[in-house]
């Protein structure tokens, strides 16, 4: 029997079996349950039909992790159009730009952002702009109470299919100008279905949203956790105090963090010794890229809480990768931080492989370095409006697969570990030189809170290490510690060649919302007098 593979079964399924139960708790202190918010998704359905959203039209969501992104998310794919949520973090230019390319009809915006689509609203097809306080806004903007209150709940369900494209996903823009990811049906279930799975998510779940919703659908967890009848807890941004205090109050027992929100928490715990869980275990999920050992060591051993560490794109559902598998290390041994800290091994009908520049599969040898490419059900359908784009994210090394653009080693046990960026990777004189090893390698010194390693451009070498430091006082000026005791410190650590040649102190390193390290910024600024970015030495 085949059944269509359809997103808006999450919902309906959590207004079935958990309809009386609380589904969310609101940054504005109300709580609905599954019940109220399928009542409130219905009338967002009824409203943008009432103004002419059709199947298939775009509608974005600008806003923080709030109970209006979430409704708004569901009403827009219950009326069969695209959910397109924005980046809260991004420029009107940024706007102007992605509103234009997906052609959008209509949007959302939180009060605190809607002065960047009104700053570019009459230059960009949206008809419709609708914002959750109106008084707060310039411009004409429709309320998103009196909407809803006006639309009553009925609205026509049209008829869908799992290949129908539902959500379009913007890339955070590490390189170059955004990309358009388009997301099936089908695509977006699998994946519910499979980080349900790696990620133990249960009905009885309490998850804080610390991670931004308009990331990839927040990796997922707005079809998944309402699926399974999980309770939420809304947020406008991490505040990391009130996320201790939230953990214990509600007994959060699941949250997902970027690496920089890892070091924000770990920062107030050491300054402040709060109160780390309620009732409940907690388990917390990182990406991005791959965590310190010492950060693993004092969220897990001190804080209390289990780390998991999982790998992926916006382009692959996020979620393909994870090394949080029993089975591989010891809980109790301190040698599981090394395990923990690598990509690792596919999640469950993912295929993931560490190719040549051949496309042949690379020895399990945790040395040599190929590029990571993925086939799964969960890889997106391609690029909006980029066929070339999305021909080459599937046919350079091995055709049909994704290709990550990330550079990694395979262990023997087939755990994958994750050595660079293609364009990132440091020739030395002819050695290629890992800057995550760098970068790991200077976590574990004291006086480094932040860092990111480049290669800069040598006489001698043709590149060379540098890196970027944020020092732990975070005084660029009195960083407590030089240049010379950071390059001996990866000296001792590293094989020489591979020692940290040059070093700059900053206040702070460029990243993305998600908060990966925006290393071609720091790459465009060191080759800027340079013919090209690569090492002529």
């Amino acid at each position: 029997m085949r059944r269509e593979l359809l997103v808006t079964d999450f919902l309906d399924r959590a207004r079935t079996y958990y309809g009386d139960k609380e589904a969310l708790l609101a940054t504005t202190g109300e709580r609905f349950t599954y019940g109220e918010l399928g009542d409130r998704a219905d009338r967002v359905s009824a409203a943008l039909q009432d103004r002419g959203i059709e199947k298939g039209d775009r509608v974005a969501v600008l806003d923080p992790n709030t109970h209006y992104h979430m409704e708004a998310a569901h009403g827009i794919m219950q009326a069969g159009a695209v959910h397109t949520p924005l980046n809260y973090r991004l420029t009107p230019a940024d706007f102007e730009y992605i509103l234009n390319d997906a052609d959008v009809a209509a949007i959302y915006a939180d009060h605190e952002y809607a002065d960047r689509i009104e700053a570019v609203r009459d230059s960009v097809p949206t008809e419709t702009f609708v914002t959750n306080d109106t008084d707060a806004v310039e411009g004409n903007w429709e309320s998103f109470e009196e909407m809803l209150l006006e639309a009553g709940t009925d609205y026509h369900r049209p008829e869908m299919t799992e290949d129908e494209i539902i959500t379009i996903n913007y890339t955070s823009g590490t390189t170059g100008d955004p990309k358009g990811v388009m997301r099936t049906h089908r695509t977006e279930t699998i994946h519910a279905y499979l980080i349900s799975i790696h990620h133990h998510i249960s009905d009885d779940d309490v998850y804080l949203w610390t991670l931004p919703m308009f990331h990839a659908n927040g990796w997922g967890h707005i079809f998944a956790l309402t699926g399974l009848g999980a309770r939420q807890i809304c947020t406008r941004g991490v505040d990391v105090a009130e996320v201790f205090e939230t953990v214990v109050a509600e007994d959060v027992s699941y949250m997902c963090a970027a690496p920089t929100v890892l070091d924000m928490l770990i920062d107030h715990y050491e300054a402040h010794a709060p109160e780390t869980t309620g009732d409940r275990d907690v388990r917390i999920a990182t990406g991005g890229s791959a965590p310190p050992e010492a950060t693993i060591r004092t969220i897990e051993d001190d804080i209390g809480w289990h780390l998991q560490h999982i790998y992926g794109a916006t382009e692959t559902g996020p979620l393909t990768l994870t090394s949080d598998f029993g089975r591989f290390y010891d809980e109790k041994s301190a040698d599981r931080f090394g395990v923990k800290k690598r990509q690792g091994i596919g999640f469950l009908g993912t295929e993931i492989d560490v190719v040549d520049e051949d496309g042949d599969s690379v020895p399990r040898d945790d040395e040599t370095i190929g590029e990571i490419v993925i086939h799964g059900n969960q890889v997106m359908e391609g690029y909006r409006n980029k066929p070339e784009a999305t021909e080459e994210a599937f046919t350079d090394r091995r055709e049909g697969w994704y290709h990550s653009g990330d550079l990694a080693t395979v262990d023997e046990d087939g755990f994958v570990s994750i050595k660079d960026r293609k364009k990132d990777i440091i020739v030395s004189g002819g050695e290629n030189i890992s800057s995550v090893e760098l970068e790991d390698a200077l976590y574990d010194h004291s006086a480094v809170s932040a860092v990111a390693v480049i290669p800069a451009p040598s006489d001698e070498w043709g590149e060379t290490p540098k890196a970027f430091v944020v020092p732990d006082g975070g005084d660029p000026d009195d960083p407590g510690v030089d240049a010379d005791e950071l390059t001996a410190f990866t000296r001792e650590n590293l094989a020489n060649y591979k020692a940290v040649t040059r070093v700059e102190f900053v206040a702070e390193l460029p990243t993305t919302a998600t908060g990966k390290v925006q290393k071609y910024e720091l790459r465009e600024q060191e080759w800027e007098d340079e013919e090209s970015m690569v090492g002529q030495g």
